[in-house]
């Protein structure tokens, strides 16, 4: 459960940019678990921490800002991400999440030649990591929200999926998973989004329609695609809890 008590202990905790971008299925997920969990909103105003040290896991969100964006919170991330790894605590990262792995370790993010906007395929790698941590099937399809990507591995990072648009959908390095797309989407989260898009999707639903879907195409597919989303979420979470001190 979240625990509101900050100095109250907890095993995991969960970075949180924005309002709109939520833990949604990962909070679903720890509460399911009996997991413990702290979560900081920088939009909200919570400070994050000045250390991850006595977690056991650590988890950051998504958001429509870029990772490259001089902002404060989210070079903190990068620190606590960085600290992280030093105590040996896993990382998972979404989206933005992933991106701000990538350049806490040494790779690079930059704009994409499109966007990815919807429920989309990626084909997993095949390797032994792969499937470990995203399961058997050799092209799921995830819900994907984003501009940017980590275009430039971090140094020893080990790829795991990609995509006709996007090469980098995942990787791994050490005890981390950073990922591209949005394993935590839930259908209140894709309202939420379709309610406030940004003045930017409309025209790249125009200009890219093999990678952006329209929201009657998105909710259609969210109908096809949720539960195997869920399942997928179910068993990535359990490979990075297996990650988890004892």
């Amino acid at each position: 459960m979240t625990v509101s008590d900050f100095t109250a202990p907890a095993d995991v905790l969960v970075l949180q940019h924005l309002f709109e971008d939520g833990p949604g299925f990962l909070g679903e997920w720890l509460d399911a678990q009996g997991v413990n969990w702290h979560l900081r909103c920088a939009e909200a105003g919570e400070d994050y921490p000045a250390s991850v040290r006595g977690y056991r896991g650590l988890a950051v969100l998504g958001g429509a800002w870029s990772a490259n964006d001089e902002r404060p919170t989210l070079r903190q991330a990068e620190a606590l991400i960085r600290e992280a790894d030093a105590l040996g605590i896993p990382v998972i990262g979404h989206c933005l999440g992933g991106q701000l792995m990538a350049r806490a370790f040494g790779g690079k993010v930059d704009r994409l030649r499109q966007p990815e906007v919807g429920w989309l395929p990626i084909t997993r790698l095949d390797s032994p990591a792969a499937r470990e941590w995203l399961g058997d099937a050799v092209q799921p399809t995830v819900y994907q929200w984003h501009q940017d990507g980590f275009t430039e591995l971090p140094p020893g990072a080990e790829l795991l999926a990609s995509s006709s648009t996007c090469a980098h959908q995942a990787f791994a390095l050490r005890q981390h998973l950073a990922m591209q797309f949005h394993i935590e989407i839930t259908p209140a989260k894709i309202k939420d989004w379709l309610e406030t898009p940004g003045h930017a999707y409309p025209v790249h639903v125009l200009l890219h329609r093999n990678s952006v879907q329209d929201p009657a195409s998105m909710n259609a597919a969210t109908l096809r695609h949720q539960s195997g989303s869920e399942a997928m979420a179910d068993g990535i979470y359990r490979a990075w809890r297996a990650r988890w001190k004892a």
